[in-house]
């Protein structure tokens, strides 16, 4: 088994190191479910115990009493879910919402920033409904403005959401230093209201616990090797075992976890990349005074290569971006030192300052930029997040649940379209090199 996990080279991800991140010295994981020890039949057989896998599972039982099961090939905690910075927001893929107009009109553009603002507050619900315990944080998401060219371009979203009906606000660089924090690099920022943090592993768990309380069955340490499928009848063969699972439907819940080769509906057609997060030891008072930190909410900037943060409830601050291109270097001081420097060049005070976690964890991007949802001969998945996964699970996973059970959703893009494949896949990591040194030089512009 290799050493550095990377989806496009690794058959699968069980037996893989878990992420030694902060969110796992918050809670432990409960004992894990048994692999099945002879086969069974369900309606739908749901690969992946993430997000996306779990919230499937418990709208198909609660809403429309549908008999499925879960496989997760290591335990619920593995993957993105639990590796995320537990940011909910409304997150459109990278494609921009101009970029949407452009493609499909104002219309469908509304919808699907609809959509997105849907899932933020369908999180919001389950937490509350269900009295999740995931260190909810104040609402509130910022976006900074790093570069002049970048706040004329922020003022444009601004007032473009505004069109939406957002209550979009723009801040003058005086009025995010007074309100919010001592960003050195900021030029201004755009708040938006409904974005929030959470604990993502204490909210996976969450989702966990009211998944199985609607009586799915979860198999954990349970990977799919094979699928064997004739007509709209599915065998799913599980780790070294003649055990099978046999289901009328399937979905791939994996994202950038899912196994290598499984099906060609998803193979090909994502590319998995590393972004990587440190959290630092608390802030002292004489460090929060400095950095002017007025606020738990969470932060992202204008990059390409996107940093983000926030200020968690111990008032450790949380300080993520862009990871190693190859699996191999994830672990390479450089990755963590561009991290500090970051860290630094938006908070000088706090250059130097002593990390307790840092990990590294997969997102999945498409080539058209946008995250999918899809069903069709009865094999569904949801695929493409582009790193805002957290808050748009929660939506795709009931569109998703809606189509298995035969309803009418939304006729957009996110929900009508297949992926599309990734032209010359094994150069993947060449092109994702190439275009970093691209986003480099035009995050500076």
């Amino acid at each position: 088994m290799k050493t550095h996990y990377d989806p496009l080279t690794h058959p699968h991800c069980q037996a893989q190191s878990y992420a030694p991140s902060y969110w796992a010295s918050t809670s432990p994981l409960p004992c894990p479910k048994s692999p099945p020890t002879s086969s069974k039949t369900f309606e739908v057989a749901i690969i992946g115990g993430g997000f996306s896998g779990l919230l499937t599972a418990y709208y198909l039982a609660s809403h429309f009493n549908i008999h499925c099961c879960v496989l997760e090939a290591n335990q619920v905690g593995f993957g993105a879910s639990a590796r995320n910075a537990g940011f909910v927001l409304k997150g459109a893929g990278r494609l921009s919402y101009p970029a949407m107009v452009k493609k499909w009109g104002m219309s469908a553009a509304k919808d699907v920033y609809s959509e997105f603002s849907d899932a933020v507050q369908r999180v919001s619900n389950l937490i509350t409904e269900h009295s999740i315990a995931c260190e909810r944080q104040e609402n509130g998401y910022l976006k900074v403005a790093h570069t002049p060219g970048a706040l004329t371009r922020l003022k444009e979203q601004t007032e473009f959401l505004t069109r939406f009906g957002d209550n979009a606000t723009f801040l003058s660089a005086p009025q995010l230093k007074a309100q919010f924090m001592n960003h050195t690099q900021a030029h201004g920022a755009m708040r938006l209201p409904d974005g929030f943090g959470v604990n993502p592993l204490k909210l996976l768990l969450g989702y966990r616990h009211i998944m199985l309380q609607t009586g799915v069955t979860l198999f954990e340490n349970s990977l799919v090797r094979a699928i064997h499928s004739t007509g709209n009848r599915h065998e799913l063969i599980i780790n070294d075992t003649s055990v099978s699972i046999r289901a009328n439907n399937i979905v791939f819940a994996g994202n950038a976890y899912n196994s290598k080769m499984i099906h060609p509906l998803i193979n090909n057609r994502y590319i998995p990349i590393l972004s990587s997060i440190m959290v630092t030891r608390p802030l002292t008072q004489l460090e929060l005074g400095l950095t002017g930190l007025k606020t738990h909410q969470i932060t992202m900037d204008t990059r390409t290569l996107k940093y983000y943060f926030r200020l968690l409830p111990d008032k450790r601050l949380l300080f993520g971006g862009r990871g190693a291109v190859f699996a191999s270097q994830q672990q390479h001081p450089k990755f963590l030192n561009g991290l500090k420097k970051g860290l630094s060049d938006c908070f000088p005070c706090l250059d130097g300052i002593p990390h307790d976690h840092y990990w590294s964890g997969y997102i999945a991007a498409t080539l058209d930029d946008m995250p999918h949802v899809n069903f069709d001969n009865n094999i569904g998945y949801i695929l493409g997040y582009c790193g805002a996964g957290l808050s748009f699970s929660a939506q795709a996973a009931f569109r998703l649940a809606q189509q298995i059970a035969g309803q009418k959703i939304p006729n957009l893009p996110l929900y009508n379209t297949p992926l599309p494949y990734i032209p010359l896949p094994k150069f993947r990591r060449l092109g994702q090199l190439a275009y970093y040194q691209y986003a480099t030089v035009l995050d500076k512009l």
